[in-house]
């Protein structure tokens, strides 16, 4: 099967580890025969002026290859505050960078906004087309964005659609008016899998006696970054220690916030890390904390329990269908944003852990293998559907 994607967001030469587990995705779909091809637009820069992320942007090329795979970067036009405007903008240069490809069998809309804005398009050039959804790509948008409407009609005009989580195919359902397809992230057992904790601290440079917090993902509004430092502030463990693992545009007032508690001899953050260093950081923790706002079915929760970390996560999404086995780390209720709250249940895992078996079991099933199983049928259905 030719499968074209077509997404927001996707690793780069400037920007390594955004969107990995999409092309870990991606990577086994071609590894099972499939020939991929992914198309991820970027918006203009300003350059020279470009300073920061922007200048990371202009720096990636207009092609390149990512194990195997070639990967387009066409420019649109992004314009501020018309997200309407920008999907369409954004669709339309993806769509003429894919069909200068060659027909595809189906175009996969990754991340359903602002992807999805391809689906008239695609219907009209009689091509198969499937919107997946990620997490806040729904949630947010659906939300308050205020996009319900256009994400609809889009996902209506596609007429299949998968997401990570049943929490978001539900609402994928609701808006799109019919099934969608449970296609959930895998996890490699090869990499993340339980380990000895001193060895992984001496690998990582860290004391091996003070209890460990790990904080994993974008440091932006959305994770809320600054709630997990909240919590740890209302710790009651005098030697415990907090590392954040990412970047993101919220890490200078997660500093300084942790400077105003008094507690950066405590907390460090210590940049995005690859996989391979990323399974260390898990097997080094005593405990993984989530405090996301939205999730969508979140890997880093997956990875943690596949290395018999516990993690505490506050109830978002998709997230508790990962803890369903192990009820006493989800932070539910009215309450679950309270840092106080927080704290006692990431008090009570750090003081009395779940076994090792228990949280290894609960992703046991959550191979790569299920996951493309799920993904092949589900495109082979729309492919099949559209032939028909």
């Amino acid at each position: 099967m030719r499968i074209a994607v077509l997404t927001s967001l996707f690793p780069s030469s400037s920007f390594p580890f955004e969107g990995i587990f999409a092309e870990r995705r991606w990577r086994g779909m071609r590894d099972r025969g499939h020939e991929v091809s992914v198309t991820h637009p970027l918006p203009r820069t300003p350059w020279p002026l470009a300073r920061g992320r922007w200048a990371g942007i202009h720096a990636v090329p207009a092609r390149e290859e990512r194990d195997g795979i070639p990967v387009e970067h066409p420019r649109y036009l992004h314009v501020p505050r018309v997200p309407l405007r920008n999907a369409r903008v954004f669709a339309r240069a993806g769509l003429q960078s894919v069909l200068r490809r060659g027909r595809p069998d189906v175009v996969v809309c990754d991340y359903a906004w602002p992807s999805s804005a391809a689906a008239p398009a695609l219907a009209d050039a009689g091509i198969p087309c499937v919107v997946s959804g990620r997490g806040s790509d729904v949630l947010e948008v659906a939300g308050e964005a205020g996009l319900a409407e256009p994400l609809a009609r889009f996902l209506c005009t596609a007429g299949h659609w998968c997401a990570v989580s049943e929490h978001l195919l539900a609402r994928m359902d609701e808006l799109g008016g019919g099934t969608g397809t449970l296609v959930p992230n895998g996890v490699d057992l090869d990499l993340f899998h339980p380990g000895n904790r001193v060895l992984a601290r001496r690998d990582l440079g860290l004391r091996e006696d003070a209890p460990l917090v790990l904080v994993v993902g974008h440091l932006i509004p959305r994770k809320d970054p600054l709630l997990a430092l909240a919590a740890f502030a209302a710790l009651s463990v005098p030697d415990a220690r907090l590392v954040f693992v990412g970047e993101g545009a919220l890490a200078e007032d997660v500093r300084e916030e942790a400077r105003r508690s008094g507690l950066d001899e405590r907390v460090t953050l210590v940049g995005a890390a690859p996989p391979e260093r990323l399974s260390s950081w898990y097997r080094a923790a005593d405990c993984l904390l989530l405090t996301s706002l939205r999730e969508g079915r979140p890997n880093v929760v997956i990875e943690a329990l596949a290395c018999g970390t516990p993690a505490v996560a506050v109830d978002a999404g998709g997230t508790s269908e990962l803890l369903v086995d192990l009820p006493e780390l989800v932070v539910g209720g009215e309450s679950r944003r309270d840092p106080v709250r927080i704290a006692a249940h990431l008090a009570a895992a750090l003081e009395s852990p779940p076994s090792e078996e228990r949280l290894t079991n609960a992703v046991r099933a959550l191979s790569w293998d299920r996951s493309l199983d799920a993904l092949d049928v589900c495109l082979e259905t729309a492919v099949g559907v559209r032939a028909g």
